[in-house]
């Protein structure tokens, strides 16, 4: 249990990076919120990956598909939330 709850902690936080690094701009959210971005992106990129694949399988969450989608959502979260707060800042 705890080794899920950390490996989820871990892909949260490398999604939620890419995520942050794709979209231009500094984002002043700070590293819990960046690992929840990426955990909510996945958890959402995840689902919407497997309406699309048939449902989920064993191994389905390593698969480069689900790695993009979790990216993806994760991007359109950050999008959405810097729209939202205006916390969007200009990079130095």
């Amino acid at each position: 249990m705890i080794l899920t709850i950390l490996g989820w902690i871990v892909f949260g936080l490398i999604v939620g990076f890419i995520a942050r690094a794709l979209v231009p701009g500094k984002d002043n959210i700070g590293i819990l919120r960046t690992i929840l971005l990426g955990i909510l992106g996945s958890v959402v990129g995840g689902l919407i990956v497997a309406l699309f694949t048939g449902g989920l399988r064993s191994g389905a969450a390593f698969s480069p598909v689900s790695w993009i989608g979790s990216i993806v959502v994760a991007i359109i979260l950050l999008v959405i939330y810097n729209k939202v707060t205006g916390r969007k800042g200009v990079r130095r």
